[in-house]
């Protein structure tokens, strides 16, 4: 299934496993493919010590009591070959057994002083927090000159008609005649970062091309199937590593978390194909991603892109479970983000490796966004400013006109925007919060403090209501209201609760959308 030797071996004869093993990782180092172990063993005293395995396997542990311990097969072969005595062997068990005992060290000590590179390497990185500084903006000349070495395509590489579009596009956007759209965005990330001294490290699956065609880091040749990477061939010190994964989450996410955690100077990415299949992995979210700070002290920058959003794709193919990554935040113990711009993207990303503060990031990218007309942004916003936690109002307006403020995260907004437009109701103004966690209180508190004459707040969310951030966050929502206006509530427009994380009908959908964009609106003016 998987194409690589499997090495069986006996657990009753430890030379043969340790010849297992130098063979397995001589193979490794030599072919530079993968090699499996089957370990043939087993319990000798059931789950643990206090349980009686007898109550459920009875004839299995009658034969485990006759068998010799791998200790004593050892032993007595050592004996037959005259390696050892029997006094010898028992006197070697009895001191093993006084060092426990005693709470002596009872293995070799590998490590006797700590290995001081490792924690020079992590030295920049102690003792940061949200506010450290991070200056993202970029020089426009860089931004172009970095822009048009990735364009360059080698003579004799043959490129499918849609991607030669993409990179027809992407010339024009870098000239400025083509609004930015999030490929773009994404894309330069990469390569100002690269620029800068940063290796950068994108795993999961279909991540060349991106599960919906946006990225194309990889470019393949349609006459023999060889493969280019733009970002990889650009010149320097640095590393762009890209690789599509096998449909494994959890090994995958596992062992990029591993990496993120040793290499603070690389970006390390795992994208999954739908945010949805993060759901394979999320032991390790829970056991490593969220919480290695507060038990190991582990500070890591791993960075997760889940793709999110209602489009009426089914149940599998919408939803991230955002909720369940905001339920894991305590401590800022990491970041969650929904970007809906490319500019948004931009910073976000180089805003992870240039503050020197390392700690997970998780972002809900869009789908449909990916080629939203809305969904644009120019090389100014990449030049200019950073991220920005909250989004105000981006339409010209009266703030004494202003009666009702919608808050909302994600791909809503837009479906918002849109109906707003339409009905030309000059009495709402749209806020995109794009930091859930830590959630920008002060900032959010500060661009309502603009408008006096505010009588609703609403929240909406197209997730359904026990989904979302809707009961995860509706607590910082709510303080910030009462902050803003004394007695001001807070609303919700949304989805009721679902079982599901979507439906699976698209007219159904559609009309739950329509129903709860105009119940965040209101009735037009």
């Amino acid at each position: 299934m998987v194409r690589a030797p499997i090495f069986h071996v006996n657990g009753d004869d430890p030379e043969a496993c340790v010849l297992a093993v130098q063979l397995a990782v001589d193979y490794r180092m030599q072919f530079k493919k993968d090699v499996v172990i089957d370990l043939v063993c087993y319990r000798r005293r059931g789950h643990n010590e206090a349980e009686e395995p007898m109550k459920t396997q009875p004839l299995m542990y009658q034969a485990i009591r006759k068998h010799p311990t791998t200790r004593t097969l050892y032993a007595n072969r050592l004996i037959e070959e005259g390696l050892l005595d029997g006094e010898t062997a028992d006197a070697q068990v009895d001191s093993y057994r006084s060092a426990l005992d005693s709470g002596e060290h009872v293995a070799l000590a590998l490590v006797h002083e700590p290995d001081e590179s490792l924690f020079v390497d992590w030295r920049p990185y102690l003792g940061h927090d949200w506010e450290a500084p991070g200056d993202t903006s970029v020089g426009l000349s860089d931004l172009r000159e970095l822009a048009e070495r990735l364009d360059d395509v080698p003579d004799g590489l043959a490129l499918h008609r849609q991607v030669t579009k993409i990179v027809e596009d992407r010339k024009k956007m870098r000239a400025g005649a083509l609004q930015l759209n999030w490929g773009f965005g994404e894309t330069m990330a990469y390569a100002t970062l690269l620029a800068e001294g940063y290796n950068i490290r994108l795993t999961g699956q279909d991540v060349g091309v991106g599960t919906f065609s946006h990225r194309h880091a990889t470019l393949t040749n349609q006459k023999d199937g060889s493969r280019y990477v733009p970002l990889d061939a650009l010149d320097g010190d640095t590393r762009f590593w890209i690789y599509d994964s096998l449909l494994s989450e959890e090994a995958v996410l596992a062992f990029e978390y591993g990496y993120a955690a040793t290499t603070p100077r690389t970006l390390v990415i795992w994208e999954a194909q739908f945010g949805d299949f993060a759901n394979g992995a999320q032991v390790v979210v829970d056991q490593f991603v969220s919480s290695a700070e507060a038990k190991w002290a582990r500070l890591c920058g791993l960075v997760l892109l889940l793709p999110h959003g209602y489009e009426g794709q089914g149940p599998e193919h919408s939803s991230a479970r955002l909720e369940r990554y905001l339920q894991l935040c305590a401590e800022h113990n990491m970041q969650v983000c929904i970007p809906t711009t490319p500019a948004q993207i931009f910073h976000v990303l180089r805003r992870q490796m240039i503050r020197p503060m390392r700690r997970p990031l998780v972002v809900l990218t869009p789908k449909s966004l990916l080629r939203h007309k809305l969904a644009t942004s120019t090389l100014e916003d990449l030049t200019e400013g950073g991220f920005e936690p909250v989004i105000g109002e981006q339409d010209d307006h009266d703030p004494d006109a202003i009666r009702r403020i919608v808050l909302c995260s994600g791909k809503v907004y837009y479906d918002l925007l849109t109906q707003r437009r339409e009905d030309a109701n000059p009495a709402v103004v749209i806020f995109r919060i794009e930091q859930l966690y830590p959630f920008p209180e002060e900032q959010l508190v500060n661009l309502m403090s603009q408008y006096k004459n505010v009588t609703q707040v609403v929240w909406c969310q197209e997730e359904p209501k026990n989904q979302g951030a809707w009961y995860s966050c509706q607590h910082r929502l709510v303080r910030a209201t009462e902050r803003h206006q004394a007695g001001l509530s807070l609303q919700y427009a949304g989805r009721e609760s679902f079982a599901a994380p979507a439906g699976g009908y698209v007219a159904r959908h559609v009309e739950q959308q329509h129903q709860l964009v105009n119940a965040a609106l209101g009735p037009p003016s």
